[in-house]
């Protein structure tokens, strides 16, 4: 069986997944989804553009978690800003518990130099919600395996305003113009970013993307948002304080993002995300 299975909705193929991706090391190599498609067959991913080669489609990255790098690139170090370090981690795929044309669950380690720091459990399905539109269901529960406490942190809680990525990420379609974002009741990046919100949306000249968090420890961080710079939304696990995971313990949270054809507004937007959620 193929380690890189294709995703199908509504009886079409609309993202292929690679868990064994080659990449250089200072990438933290890590699964991830791309292309992702809407129905109709728009691209609304994008994988190592150039303006962040790190930017691997739709995944699971981490700046910092107990000093280890697990998002790529540069690391943001305190009194010092983006810094190159030999501190990349990698989330290795194990095997598929479930696999199926509209999901999977999965078994992954996160490994640094020191070992394997957490053992993740990450479980994603797509489902049909309308003849343009689809649902994209991603669940990650990390389980610290170590003997002592992991802190996982952000470029914002190293001194880095504004930066508090890191989590589910979406790196999305980049175009001549800007897309669009929007919530429930704020719109453009300056009014969204590092806030929480019900849903927000990020709407380009074809296709729109709809996230929402699906859990009550989802729906309290904040959306990491960039418009201008470059498409990319995301949730903060480490907005303003790094977050400690015990012995043990598990990190669990879900996303749930609708992909669209055509450009939504507020109404359309909420009503397609509100399904998706339910369903």
């Amino acid at each position: 069986m193929t380690e890189s299975p294709v995703l199908s909705a509504a009886g079409r193929p609309v993202g292929r997944y690679v868990t064994r991706p080659e990449l250089p090391g200072r990438l933290s190599p890590r699964p991830y989804l791309h292309p992702v498609t809407t129905l109709a067959g728009t691209a609304v991913t994008e994988l190592s553009p150039a303006d962040h080669p790190h930017h691997l489609g739709v995944g699971v990255a981490v700046p910092d978690v107990e000093g280890h790098n697990f998002w790529g690139g540069r690391t943001f170090v305190r009194d010092q800003g983006p810094t190159e370090l030999d501190n990349h981690g990698a989330q290795r795929h194990v095997a598929f518990q479930l696999r199926d044309p509209d999901g999977f669950v999965e078994e992954l380690r996160w490994v640094a130099a020191r070992g394997e720091l957490l053992h993740e459990r990450r479980t994603v399905a797509t489902t049909e919600l309308s003849d343009t539109a689809w649902a994209l269901d991603f669940t990650f529960a990390l389980t610290n395996t170590t003997p002592g406490t992991l802190s996982v942190g952000s470029p914002a809680t190293n001194g880095r305003p504004g930066a508090a990525y890191g989590g589910f990420f979406w790196r999305a379609r980049k175009e001549a113009e800007a897309p669009e974002v929007f919530t429930p009741d704020a719109a453009g990046e300056e009014q969204v970013h590092g806030r929480a919100a019900e849903w927000l949306a990020l709407a380009g000249s074809t296709w729109t993307l709809v996230f929402a968090g699906a859990t009550d420890a989802t729906r309290r961080d904040p959306w990491f948002v960039r418009t201008a710079e470059y498409p990319g939304v995301g949730s903060s696990l480490a907005h303003t304080e790094r977050v400690a995971i015990a012995p043990g313990d598990t990190l669990v949270r879900r996303v749930v993002t609708v992909v669209a054809d055509g450009r939504l507004d507020r109404t359309e937007a909420a009503a397609l995300i509100r399904k998706a959620v339910a369903q």
